[in-house]
């Protein structure tokens, strides 16, 4: 009898999987004219099953399985990451990507205070947890963000805000993780001295993201040469193999992180390394393909267990009216307008301004940083922290989804009607 339960159960989870493949590849096609989105209906899916009577298995609880919270939800940002590296047909340089450093370096440091100093308020968190908080909920996230980014290789698509929104989600998660990490050391230290905070910004910053820089253009030139640059007949790129580029990933991130760099900012920066060589080359869909239909298929099977931890798990059990609070001030207020204060002065209408700041979506990338952060220090009050970084994800998640579609078109309305005129 145990047996049987045991096959039963398997059978179910094989067939349930079977089920989400096929509806990851169908799925977007029909959502595509809608405001509704692929994560959506996995949130909502995950949500429907495990509130399910007798459903085999435990239901999916982050909070209790931080280690595998951490890795899954890691992989998924990196092969976003690759995936995203490699559609940038535009060269991301310093004059010509200003709105991009200006999210970086104003308005994403701005929603970490801002967070922050809500958590300290409303809820009464210590500063360490505090700054775990905003720095878990203030980068972009690379993967729920994509129905906003540009298009595959050489598809055009890749105006102002699409590229923007691109690049910023691409990089803001290496530059968001040093303050992860000053949340942990505040919370494992209780020296007074500034001794620990100048030691964090030599490794943790500088280290770190100099590193990731580093070796991540290294891999990726030296992949490009493989692949682009031996004799015809051993070139990487004759094989058509697309999971190539799982490799690149692999590669620049475990490198990276054996010397205690940004796995993350290595993973981009490869990809980046290696579109610039051969930039207009056929290989570059293939790989983007297959990074983009596996970070589809990963996404939605972490998205239905997310929708499971809500109804099943507990995740949302210490909600509360600050932390309800807290979570529409976090996508209301505080990302728009540090939006709209990084890009004030750029040569951008006013509506694109509004967009880029709106469309700062929470999602994967913040549960890996919490997992991340509460898996090597002790905070106070993790309960209430996985109920606030859930909340503010299904918010977002049901927000954001419903209006990309219809915000997009309109733009695309907008600007097809302004170059017509200028014609």
């Amino acid at each position: 009898m145990r047996a049987f339960a045991a096959m039963n159960s398997y059978t179910i989870v094989l067939t349930s999987f079977g089920f989400i493949v096929l509806l990851t590849a169908w799925l977007p096609m029909v959502f595509k004219a809608l405001p509704l989105s692929l994560p959506i209906f996995c949130v909502a899916l995950g949500a429907i099953v495990f509130l399910v009577p007798g459903i085999p298995g435990l239901p999916p609880q982050p909070q209790n399985f931080l280690t595998a919270t951490e890795r899954l939800t890691e992989l998924v940002v990196l092969v976003a990451l690759t995936g995203a590296g490699l559609k940038l047909d535009r060269k991301l340089d310093w004059k010509k990507s200003k709105a991009t450093w200006r999210l970086l370096g104003v308005s994403m440091l701005l929603t970490i205070a801002g967070i922050a100093v809500l958590a300290h308020v409303l809820l009464g968190l210590g500063w360490a947890t505090s700054l775990l908080l905003g720095a878990a909920l203030a980068p972009t996230d690379p993967v729920l963000a994509s129905d906003v980014q540009v298009g595959p290789p050489q598809q055009g698509g890749e105006d102002e805000v699409r590229f923007t929104l691109t690049s910023e989600a691409s990089l803001n998660d290496a530059l968001a993780f040093p303050f992860v990490s000053l949340a942990i050391l505040m919370a494992a230290t209780s020296s007074t001295d500034g001794e620990w905070l100048v030691r964090w910004f030599l490794v943790d910053v500088v280290w770190t993201l100099a590193a990731g820089i580093c070796i991540g253009w290294l891999v990726g030139r030296f992949l490009a040469y493989l692949t682009f640059r031996l004799p015809n007949r051993t070139r990487l790129s004759r094989t058509g193999d697309g999971f190539v580029s799982l490799g690149m990933t692999f590669i620049a991130f475990g490198l990276t992180q054996m010397v205690e760099g940004s796995g993350f900012l290595a993973v981009f920066v490869a990809a980046l390394a290696f579109r610039s060589v051969e930039r207009g080359h056929s290989y570059h869909e293939k790989l983007h393909d297959f990074s983009e239909q596996s970070e589809r298929l990963l996404t939605m099977v972490l998205l239905v267990l997310f929708g499971g931890a809500l109804t099943g798990g507990g995740l949302l059990s210490a909600v509360s009216w600050p932390v309800v609070i807290l979570a529409v001030l976090a996508v209301f207020v505080v990302r728009p307008l540090s939006g709209w204060i990084g890009l004030a002065g750029l040569p951008m209408a006013p509506g694109e301004k509004a967009v880029i700041g709106f469309f700062g979506i929470r999602g994967i990338g913040t549960l890996y940083y919490l997992a991340y952060a509460l898996g090597r220090a002790r905070f106070e009050a993790p309960d209430v922290l996985w109920s606030t970084i859930g909340l503010i994800i299904v918010l977002s998640v049901v927000l954001h989804g419903a209006t990309i579609t219809p915000v997009m078109s309109l733009l695309d309305r907008r600007r097809d009607k302004l170059s017509r005129r200028g014609a």
